[in-house]
């Protein structure tokens, strides 16, 4: 019965001298000194001697004759010797093939991002990220949490942001900040204009410009008036942030969106965030990737700045 590849592994393991004493034998080799040799490996030569030992009994040969003339190989050592060359020349090779296949992966990002994130965060996130990695090419992907964690299972992105209420299903993740909804309403709308807050039950009850399903947004919205009804059906039903914001605006309806997408509407007033009583609009933000692939080289990298605030 053949042995299985780990059992090979490790029998090659104990018999086969590492990298770095055949290394030190093909410098013997060059120099006919083992001092000198020494020298090339940046070891001492007392280590290069009780490495060259070493090898020997793990071969049970003699490789190298020393002398106060130098140190000449032995007839076997001569052999070992060419074998030991080719084996170094196929690890220079492996580790030039890993290095390329470092680099390719090392010079684009793939992102895919919910809206807000990609619309409010993501921007900085990237300008830091290039301040690191001024080579890496980084495309960026905006759709909903629910195309999100499509494009990430599909090998589609390197890592991806979502807003809805839990890691999507074959993803893993970090929360990376909180944002709150704001229900907001043009000025001219009653709601701008009344003196107490909202009651959820009305809320639920109002048609509302809204995100469309699968969106973060609307996850958390249906999530936090389903006890009071769930939601009306919606008076615009809208596929990005921008024009959800803009409808509100122009006086179609109040709506529902990122605190971080309207406050620049609230601050110039063309927008008024109308309270609401005894429901939390709080969601997490998380970055997401592929259950058991943790995000290597520029995703990593990614992955950091949006947890030190990059």
């Amino acid at each position: 019965m053949s042995s299985e590849p780990s059992d090979v592994v490790s029998l090659l393991s104990h018999r086969v001298p590492d990298l770095g004493a055949l290394e030190l034998l093909l410098a013997v080799a060059r120099h006919g000194s083992l001092g000198r040799a020494a020298r090339e490996v940046g070891i001492t030569q007392p280590a290069a001697s009780s490495r060259i030992r070493s090898m020997e009994r793990q071969l049970g040969v003699a490789l190298v004759d020393r002398s106060p003339r130098g140190s000449r190989l032995t007839d076997a050592g001569a052999l070992v010797t060419d074998w030991a060359r080719r084996i170094v020349e196929a690890a220079e090779a492996f580790d030039a093939g890993v290095q390329a296949l470092r680099g390719r992966r090392d010079s684009r990002l793939r992102v895919a991002a919910s809206m807000t994130i990609a619309e409010y965060l993501l921007p900085g996130w990237l300008i830091a990220l290039r301040a690191e990695r001024p080579d890496t090419a980084v495309s960026l992907l905006a759709g909903n949490s629910t195309v999100v964690a499509e494009r990430l299972l599909g090998g589609e992105a390197d890592l991806g942001f979502v807003e809805g209420l839990a890691v999507p299903e074959g993803l893993d993740g970090a929360v990376i900040a909180h944002d709150r909804l704001a229900v907001v309403a043009s000025p001219a709308h009653p709601w701008a204009r009344r003196g107490r807050a909202l009651d959820p039950a009305e809320l639920a009850a109002t048609p509302l410009v809204l995100r469309e399903r699968g969106s973060g947004t609307r996850q958390v919205l249906d999530a936090a008036l389903a006890g009071y009804g769930g939601l009306a059906q919606p008076l615009l039903e809208l596929a990005s942030t921008t024009a959800v914001k803009a409808a509100a605006v122009s006086g179609a309806g109040p709506a529902v969106l990122s605190e971080l997408a309207v406050a620049e509407e609230l601050a110039s007033r063309r927008l008024v965030a109308v309270p609401v009583a005894g429901v939390l609009l709080r969601r997490d933000l998380r970055a997401v990737w592929p259950t058991g692939h943790r995000p290597t080289g520029p995703a990593r990298d990614l992955l950091s700045l949006t947890r030190s605030g990059g």
